[in-house]
């Protein structure tokens, strides 16, 4: 049975692999060779163009259970994320590579999902003028006859001309005020909501790519972080919008969320509206100071904008419903940790 309680359901969503912290496992490497690594984690990497002031800006996605419901659409948003990825750290997209993870090309059925693949990468690519530059397949990956997910890793580089025009994940201050940028519908098809609230096991219908509202929305947010009016930038992708504002908290800062703004054309059911997973989305925190340049800046160039809470202390509020992030945290953390170690 879903719970009423939205922050229950939050905590059981961070807890799954999918969004539990990685930290564990990337932190035993070596990421700072030659001191030219601005930032690991959150939506890109950040590494310096050696001795230069410029940096490149790194990511790689995929999200298989979109591939596998529909492996057209599931590729078009592959390369999507990564040039929202790219975007909400302050880079500017230049050029994808690809690795093709299939089962075996000799049944239709995969044969069929590798084509549709790549079609949905070059309908991609083509639209955000975003190249395939390289790219190479891992085929027959099946164990006892049944393949793994469809899985076309995208790698997306990108650059930022001037590496202290960039921006991070985290909230900065307290009463700093949040936004969505974009349109939300509450999507939960092939949604982690779908799959571990709803226990449905039916991949199906994942969510559409609007490529048009993506370019879009990736020149706003540039062009925001570039001239330092956004505190904070993050893409909203697995688990929806709270997701993304759990993942923007840090131990000391929290959110109040107020839906009023979001909701208001449309009565939907408000875990739809707070874990769908609908594309071409950011969440941003700016300071009040800016609220006015950002809104006239949006109305001028047609940017959906909606207000969506503010950066709090300590804890993470929605309605009558409040936990304190440093617990939120730590479930987050420990999956990895209490797994392996």
């Amino acid at each position: 049975m879903v719970s009423s309680n939205i922050l229950e359901n939050l905590k059981i969503l961070i807890q799954t692999p999918d969004l539990a912290s990685k930290r564990w496992i990337f932190e035993q490497y070596d990421s700072g060779v030659m001191n030219d690594t601005i930032q690991i984690g959150g939506d890109a990497a950040i590494v310096r163009v050696h001795g230069t002031n410029k940096a490149l800006a790194i990511t790689t996605d995929c999200t298989p259970r979109y591939v596998e419901a529909d492996a057209f659409l599931g590729s078009i948003q592959a390369v999507a994320e990564t040039y929202r990825n790219i975007s909400a750290v302050g880079g500017t997209p230049l050029a994808i590579t690809n690795c093709l993870n299939f089962g075996n090309p000799q049944r239709p059925e995969i044969m069929g999902q590798i084509v549709r693949s790549i079609k949905g990468i070059t309908e991609a690519s083509k639209a955000l003028d975003y190249p395939v530059v390289s790219g190479n397949v891992s085929l027959y990956n099946e164990t006892n006859g049944k393949a793994i997910q469809p899985t076309p890793a995208i790698g997306g580089v990108g650059l930022l001309k001037d590496l202290h025009k960039r921006c991070d994940i985290n909230f900065k201050k307290a009463g700093d005020i949040v936004f969505v940028i974009g349109s939300s519908f509450g999507h939960i098809g092939s949604s982690l909501y779908e799959r571990e609230i709803l226990q449905i096991d039916n991949l199906n219908s994942p969510p559409k790519v609007d490529l048009i509202a993506e370019k879009k929305h990736s020149e706003f947010v540039r062009e925001l972080i570039e001239h330092h009016k956004i505190n904070a930038c993050h893409d909203v992708s697995d688990g929806g919008i709270l997701v993304a504002l759990f993942e923007m908290c840090n131990n000391s800062l929290g959110i109040d969320v107020d839906l009023s703004s979001i909701s208001t054309n449309f009565e939907l059911d408000k875990n739809h509206l707070l874990f769908g997973e609908d594309q071409s989305r950011y969440v941003i925190s700016i300071d009040p100071k800016n609220l006015e340049t950002i809104l006239n800046l949006a109305k001028d160039k047609q940017i959906e904008l909606y207000r969506i809470g503010q950066v709090i202390n300590d804890m993470i509020i929605i309605e009558t419903n409040r936990l304190p992030i440093k617990d939120l945290k730590k479930l987050n953390e420990d999956v990895f940790i209490k797994k392996f170690s």
